[in-house]
């Protein structure tokens, strides 16, 4: 009897949740072959591991993958103004999905923020709730969108002092928060993993409550 496999594609692998979500997928035998794409190589050796660069927002054609991850976003601050930041957490979001669909993926995860509405006034909230729309529409079976609140963790690839503070003084009054506590890097990925496996159709949201909480 031939054995199954399968192979998992994540976007977004140098960043926060992506590192994790990157370790996570590798150690799981329920994924005999990872993809990582991005504009860089991470620095991991593996196996299983294969790596493509891409030219970000522009996706291309990806390998048969059955289920596809999105780690991608990044910062007002960080793009340098609010086109550059929907390039990223829009346009490139939503074309890995509709490569996704290409690619025969049964599955498409990706993580949004909590707040997500694209009826928002908030620009950053908007873009998130229409990259969530736009990505149900691209053709993929199921899509699954997380929402996390400020998102705990060591960054890899950037310093944001700002942030750091913030979370500081959020973690000291987490309990007083409810919702809006921030959410372990690590918890992100572990329920990107789990709703994975779960391989339920349909599209639907994971909101920052199922997380896990820092």
């Amino acid at each position: 009897m031939a054995l199954m496999t399968r192979t998992a594609l994540i976007a977004g692998a140098t960043g926060l949740v992506g590192s994790h979500l990157l370790d996570q997928l590798l150690a799981d035998d329920h994924w005999d072959r990872v993809v990582s794409v991005g504009r860089r190589e991470v620095d991991r050796s593996d196996p299983k591991l294969t790596q493509l660069i891409v030219p970000f927002p522009g996706i291309g054609d990806l390998p048969a993958a059955d289920d596809v991850f999105s780690c991608l976003g990044t910062t007002i601050k960080v793009a340098g103004s609010q086109d550059a930041f929907r390039a990223v957490d829009h346009d490139a979001v939503v074309a890995l999905a509709e490569a996704a669909h290409r690619a025969g993926a049964t599955q498409f995860l990706h993580v949004t923020a909590l707040g997500a509405s694209a009826r928002s006034r908030i620009f950053y909230n908007r873009v998130k709730g229409e990259t969530e729309r736009d990505v149900s529409a691209a053709g993929v079976p199921a899509t699954v969108a997380f929402r996390p609140s400020m998102i705990d963790g060591t960054r890899p690839d950037v310093s944001r002092p700002g942030e750091s503070v913030g979370l500081v003084a959020m973690r000291a009054v987490g309990p007083l928060l409810g919702r809006f506590r921030p959410n372990r890097a690590s918890d992100i990925a572990a329920a990107m993993i789990r709703e994975a496996k779960a391989s339920r159709p349909g599209h639907r949201v994971v909101d920052a409550g199922a997380l896990g909480r820092a």
